[in-house]
């Protein structure tokens, strides 16, 4: 074990860490915001409605990661009229495509994780809302969109968790991230344990916090569904 080489690599990994903090941020947040109008959609009565989303979301998850991330950007250049738009400033940068990619991928996932806990609100809460003339757009504003969005937090942990290692394929668009780093380190030094270990521990202390704060906020916010004791 070289612990020298590791030391002597340690701002490229740093600066790959921040990079892949800040893909992952910008996707989530992005994403979120896209997800809840889309998940509204998707529970939609009318299949006009309800359609278009559910098509979208079925053929993001039904393909790899990093097939959508060449076809945004290597893909889309090969057309003249996307070279030629106002777009291609953006569709050129490599920070934009892996983003683009990003977002909608978790946009889909995320989508379907908060229209499956809209489903699962109970009909006595919907009923009660209705019986006091709320809208539609105070019911869910009020009631449905803040207990669906409670109720999606263990599933959305996973999902934030997936897009953080997701974030691994950035590098392959140019972009430098931590396993980027991982990869110059062991062009240089031809050193993989070093090299791939080092990202590996970072990845997992990344996990371990992300997964303790998505802990600590399910039992601030979902105390309400445990069962309470006999007394």
């Amino acid at each position: 074990m070289r612990f020298d080489l590791l030391l002597a690599a340690w701002p490229s990994y740093l600066s790959g860490t921040l990079t892949t903090l800040l893909l992952l941020t910008v996707s989530l947040l992005l994403g979120l915001l896209c997800a809840v109008p889309l998940a509204v959609l998707r529970c939609a009565r009318s299949r006009w409605i309800s359609g278009p989303v559910w098509a979208y979301t079925y053929v993001i998850r039904g393909t790899p990661l990093l097939v959508q991330l060449f076809i945004v950007y290597f893909g889309l250049a090969q057309f003249d009229a996307v070279r030629h738009s106002i777009l291609w400033p953006l569709l050129s940068s490599a920070w934009f495509c892996a983003i683009l990619a990003f977002v909608v991928n978790t946009t889909a996932y995320t989508t379907e994780i908060i229209a499956g806990a809209l489903r699962s609100v109970a009909s006595g809460e919907v009923e009660a809302a209705q019986s006091v003339g709320m809208s539609s757009f105070t019911r869910y504003r009020r009631i449905l969109l803040p207990d669906a969005l409670r109720r999606a937090l263990p599933a959305y942990s996973n999902e934030v968790v997936f897009m953080l290692h997701a974030t691994s394929l950035a590098g392959t668009v140019t972009l430098f991230d931590l396993t980027a780093a991982a990869r110059t380190l062991n062009g240089d030094t031809y050193r993989p344990f070093e090299s791939f270990g080092l990202a590996a521990l970072v990845y997992l202390l990344m996990t371990f916090v992300l997964v303790g704060a998505f802990r600590l906020a399910e039992r601030r916010w979902l105390a309400y569904l445990q069962p309470r004791a006999a007394v």
